[in-house]
């Protein structure tokens, strides 16, 4: 039995709508799939509905992008179990969103002043949900500006392209607060995005356990084996729950597969088994 945890749509920068998604899974042969879409849960219902439909466990959630401590890359934090109301994250995803769709009109303003004749509008028009850079990158291969959606990344988009714009976050000491209050799991994803050895990882990790980190992905497309090895010993070092999945993102990111990541991933079930254990023993449904 395989799960996949960590996917997204076009309710954030996915290619296929949370009912293809469900879909794929089924078709995939998967048992479990969470929707966890970049600082939303707005593709939660129809992911639900679907998972109804097609007999595929659905766990509702969401992958928030937090301020990282000064010399690490990314802390992405995926909240897993969301409750169907959750007004006290829907009110900091809502300050997330306005400075997501500033940045949107920032970026549109430097590519102009930069040479390239587009438009929000263009953008936007590419867009099935949320307006994300890949949206942007898709414009810059369309208009003949790049050869390759990573050449746009990389030259363009990228945290050190030329038309970033650094994206508005919330700090680790308001996420994960906000997801213990709403009874979700907290998972801290793609732990080596954090740029960090071993050693100096650990230390960031204890200090969001602090805050009420839950568990970490130990399973993940861009991990090594040594890195899975490292983060699964962390996890039962530290007596964090493991998490895995393959960031799945459609024909935005194309090497990787639903539930596969790169061809060689698996997580197991039993992993949904003891986060469900861990659940049942704080009281929280599952």
């Amino acid at each position: 039995m395989s799960i996949d945890l960590h996917t997204h749509s076009t309710a954030s920068d996915g290619t296929l709508s949370p009912t293809e998604l469900v879909k794929l899974a089924k078709d995939s042969g998967l048992d479990a799939i969470a929707i966890t879409d970049h600082d939303t849960f707005q593709g939660v219902p129809e992911a639900l509905a679907a998972g109804e439909k097609y007999g595929i466990e659905v766990i509702p959630g969401t992958e928030l992008s937090l301020e990282s401590p000064e010399g690490a890359g990314w802390i992405h934090v995926v909240g897993l179990w969301l409750p169907e109301e959750a007004p006290e994250l829907q009110k900091a995803l809502d300050w997330v969103i306005e400075g997501r769709a500033n940045r949107n009109h920032e970026i549109v303003d430097k590519l102009r002043k930069l040479g390239v004749n587009t438009t929000y509008e263009a953008i936007a028009a590419r867009a099935k949900g949320t307006v994300g850079r890949p949206h942007f990158a898709q414009e810059l291969l369309a208009l003949g500006v790049v050869s390759s959606i990573d050449e746009a990344f990389k030259v363009w988009l990228g945290d050190h392209g030329r038309a970033y714009v650094p994206k508005r976050k919330l700090t680790p000491e308001q996420a994960l607060p906000i997801l213990n209050n709403i009874g979700a799991t907290s998972i801290l994803a793609h732990p080596f995005a954090l740029n960090l050895n071993h050693a100096e990882t650990e230390r960031v990790v204890k200090d969001l356990m602090g805050l009420g980190l839950d568990g970490i992905e130990v399973y993940y497309s861009e991990h090594s084996d040594a890195d899975t090895k490292a983060y699964g010993e962390m996890a039962e070092r530290l007596g964090l729950l493991k998490s895995g999945g393959s960031d799945f993102h459609g024909t935005n990111k194309p090497k990787i597969s639903l539930g596969k990541g790169k061809g060689a991933l698996h997580v197991p079930y039993e992993i949904l088994e003891k986060m469900k254990e861990n659940r049942r023993a704080k009281g929280l449904p599952v």
